[in-house]
């Protein structure tokens, strides 16, 4: 970024994004509420260092990531999400689980991506629907909660 770009940056907003399901034919679903758990972190191993006690290492041993959740108010059956987690969730098995690459993009205001992140052969791991409650007046939410191989950052 050059310096006149830099006295025009402004930190995008987070509302705008676009969540995009992959395989032979590709869903783009931008109905999402949230998007959470875009993370990484590398875990440790904690060794003390032999005969000199004031010294701990902490040494690298892996890259985790935490589960993608997705939140949206409750899709019709015909959604291919829907469809999706309900073929996980309700098949006992008997077929194998679909693996689908799950992509996010963070968009400007000229519908073009910003950020984008790749969810490497995600399935669907948790489906809820948050609590009715006859007292509140709110849009009904499901959370599908998903589980990957690893994410890379792909703009």
């Amino acid at each position: 970024m050059d310096s006149s770009q830099q006295a025009d940056y402004y930190p995008p907003s987070a509302f705008y994004f676009k969540v995009i399901f992959g395989g032979p034919q590709e869903t783009a679903d931008t109905s999402f509420q949230e998007v959470s758990g875009i993370a990484s972190e590398i875990e440790v191993e904690t060794v003390v260092e032999g005969g000199e006690n004031r010294f701990v290492h902490q040494l690298p041993k892996g890259v985790k990531h935490p589960n993608l959740e997705l939140k949206r108010g409750i899709a019709p059956m015909t959604s291919p999400l829907v469809k999706w987690c309900k073929t996980v969730m309700e098949n006992d098995f008997i077929k194998p689980v679909e693996l689908k690459p799950v992509r996010v993009f963070l968009m400007n205001e000229d519908k073009k991506p910003i950020r984008g992140w790749l969810f490497n052969s995600a399935f669907p791991v948790k489906w809820e629907f948050e609590s009715f409650n006859s007292t509140k007046n709110e849009v009904a939410i499901e959370k599908i909660v998903l589980s990957y191989t690893f994410s890379t950052r792909i703009v």
